[in-house]
């Protein structure tokens, strides 16, 4: 199992802007991440919504993190670009088991607790922690 792309090129981003410590330009994000600057500007947007980065328009325009490193978490970062977490598809709200199981199938119940104990730990690891 890993995470998707999206979520590892918006890791490496955020890791970006916190080393900088100053705004930066899209372009710039792009190549120091090797992240493809369409993809980027994508992902950039995705932060900007879940309010891990803001962005400034215009001639000194350019991303910066929202908040403090240390306020932002991986979690923060991955719920922002792909919403909330589960291990199995089964424990998403939109879900309808072909089995007609849901909220009772005993794989469910571990699937929950798994994807719990992967929050809490990606929850716990900031972006400070990363330097």
């Amino acid at each position: 199992m890993h995470i998707t792309l999206e979520s590892d090129y918006a890791v490496r981003i955020v890791g970006c802007l916190s080393a900088s410590g100053s705004r930066m330009d899209a372009k710039s994000v792009s190549e120091q991440t090797c992240v493809p600057l369409r993809f980027a500007l994508k992902i950039l947007r995705k932060l900007t919504t879940g309010g891990i980065v803001v962005s400034f328009k215009g001639k000194n325009g350019g991303y910066e993190l929202a908040r403090h490193n240390s306020e932002i978490s991986l979690m923060d970062v991955i719920g922002a670009v792909e919403g909330k977490y589960h291990l199995s598809r089964c424990l998403s709200s939109d879900y309808e088991c072909s089995r007609g199981m849901s909220g009772k199938c005993s794989y469910q119940k571990v699937f929950d607790d798994i994807s719990a104990e992967v929050e809490k730990r990606l929850a716990s690891c900031t972006f400070d922690m990363l330097k």
